[in-house]
């Protein structure tokens, strides 16, 4: 139940409906998030079937109509390469960035001077161990906002800390330009474009429509 509730629908999920929704339907990322999605399915059904007995079927079946009852699964054999104690370390310290980002935001909501978290651009200050945590990952793409600036160093009066995140506090900022009509982020790419759209949504319905 934590494993569904936390990684899956309150982080993984959150995160990355983004990508499926609106990514170009061949696109890397998409794929990838397709592949995780259904290994999670094959996992869960099998592993809750003993449990969750009609339910685990009723799923089953109506993904896969013509096979075999879920009943007849073997329990599906996890690679052991999967596990990753320095992964999930610092994938932990990257959610508790991330949850010092979306407090700024809830607290921004709450104020009014945001609606919905795409329309932020925040500064996020960290120390330098974090930064490298961050590398390669899109910070913005995590916190679900139109983009984010990244700062080393001391974060300025009135920015928003939690006391149990120490090293990391955040500014929150306005992002510039307009709103995607497809994605709904706030880019200022968009004023640009005669359908409204990012250049990605651009290039993900001119695909659609060559298809």
């Amino acid at each position: 139940n934590n494993f569904c509730g936390g990684d899956l629908s309150a982080f993984y999920f959150d995160v990355r409906k983004d990508a499926l929704y609106c990514d170009p339907a061949d696109g890397i990322r998409r794929r990838a998030v397709r592949t995780v999605l259904d290994e999670l399915f094959r996992c869960l059904t099998a592993w809750l079937a003993p449990v969750l007995v009609f339910t685990a079927e009723e799923a089953w079946l109506t993904r896969y109509p013509q096979a075999a009852s879920v009943h007849l699964n073997l329990f599906p054999t996890i690679p052991d390469d999967w596990r990753s104690p320095g992964l999930g370390e610092r994938w932990e310290r990257i959610r508790e960035v991330r949850r010092v980002v979306t407090g700024a935001l809830e607290l921004e909501r709450r104020e009014k001077r945001i609606g919905s978290s795409l329309q932020a651009a925040p500064h996020v200050y960290l120390g330098s161990a974090d930064l490298g945590l961050l590398q390669g990952l899109d910070l913005a793409e995590l916190a679900i906002t139109s983009g984010v600036v990244i700062a080393d160093g001391p974060a300025p009066a009135g920015a928003f800390t939690l006391d149990d995140v120490p090293g990391v506090a955040v500014l929150p900022g306005l992002a510039e330009g307009e709103k995607c009509q497809r994605c709904w982020q706030v880019l200022p790419e968009v004023p640009a474009s005669a359908e409204h759209l990012c250049h990605r949504c651009t290039d993900a319905v001119a695909t659609m429509r060559a298809a």
